[in-house]
């Protein structure tokens, strides 16, 4: 039988020396384990929440649903999408809407994101944004603001003020009969009120609501597209929300069924009417289809031809 070689004598360097390269390899290994887990989550989650047309539809429903929550602001929205293993984001730029020639303020920055699992999350403005125009599509439907202290508001006010108001009608008017009243007195109805809800922000709609929707001069004339009420494409966007939306639209104070329901019925409680002057609504308010209408800020306009 053999004999064992002698064991080396015990040396505590080279002891310390070995369990410190081997301390040294395994948290190599975990490190890039942990890595390698940490780009395949990422990648991942951005694969998962980026399928098939998700970001555009995030972009889509999300953006265009802002925009009616927001009926006060014009909104640009960014390109889409800033992911993150949680999150998927994009910006929204906005500022409140004046009278023609007024620029009231700059343009701020917001965030609207949606988790992993496709839920919004805190949304800015909304209820926040306590602006005149704002105040003034809640008190549609509403007593307040009656036709003659409109009458004596707009005859201390010199003719020539350019002028941001909401235009209501007695009774609701169908597409038709919107754009022949706006095409009648030269007015543009820029944003349409598609429902009465007093106390409450109403649903509008915005030829520049929808970005898909922006073929104008494609499906006819321009002028009817911006000032008209764009009800074609209000019902194209419904058409294309689906029942799990629901969660998200009521974030922004929506629902599907207050959405089919006005893009069904297509009439236009009133309008907000951004371009014309103080002595166009008096004219405006003599119409017996006019119920009232809702001064929300006037401004000189350096740029309007006078007679």
């Amino acid at each position: 039988m053999p004999e064992m070689p002698d064991l080396p004598d015990f040396d505590p360097k080279r002891t310390r020396r070995a369990v410190r390269r081997g301390l040294s390899r395994t948290v190599a290994i975990v490190l890039a384990v942990l890595a390698l887990l940490a780009v395949a989550a990422t990648e991942g989650s951005f694969l998962v929440q980026t399928r098939g047309d998700r970001e555009r539809r995030m972009q889509a429903v999300l953006g265009t649903a802002f925009k009616i929550y927001n009926p006060a602001y014009r909104a640009t929205i960014d390109s889409c999408c800033r992911t993150t293993p949680l999150s998927m984001s994009f910006e929204v730029a906005a500022r409140p809407m004046g009278p023609a020639g007024a620029w009231p303020g700059g343009n701020e920055s917001y965030t609207i994101s949606q988790d992993f699992f496709g839920r919004v999350r805190h949304l800015p403005l909304g209820r926040t944004a306590n602006t005149r125009l704002s105040q003034a599509l809640f008190d549609v439907g509403t007593t307040l603001t009656a036709k003659d202290q409109v009458r004596a508001v707009l005859a201390r006010l010199p003719a020539d003020l350019s002028a941001l108001a909401v235009v209501e009608f007695e009774q609701p008017l169908g597409e038709a009969g919107l754009k022949a009243f706006v095409k009648r007195y030269r007015s543009c109805a820029e944003r349409v009120v598609y429902e009465r809800r007093p106390g409450s922000l109403p649903i509008t709609w915005g030829f520049d609501y929808w970005a898909d929707a922006l073929d104008l001069g494609k499906g006819g004339d321009m002028t009817d597209e911006t000032c008209g009420g764009s009800l074609p494409r209000f019902r194209d966007w419904v058409g294309l929300l689906r029942d799990h939306d629901d969660a998200n639209l009521r974030s922004f104070d929506l629902s599907l069924n207050r959405l089919r329901e006005a893009a069904e019925a297509g009439l236009a409680h009133g309008y907000v009417d951004q371009l014309s002057s103080v002595r166009e609504l008096r004219e405006l308010l003599k119409d017996p289809r006019v119920r009232t209408i809702r001064l929300a800020g006037v401004t000189f306009d350096l740029d309007r031809p006078r007679p």
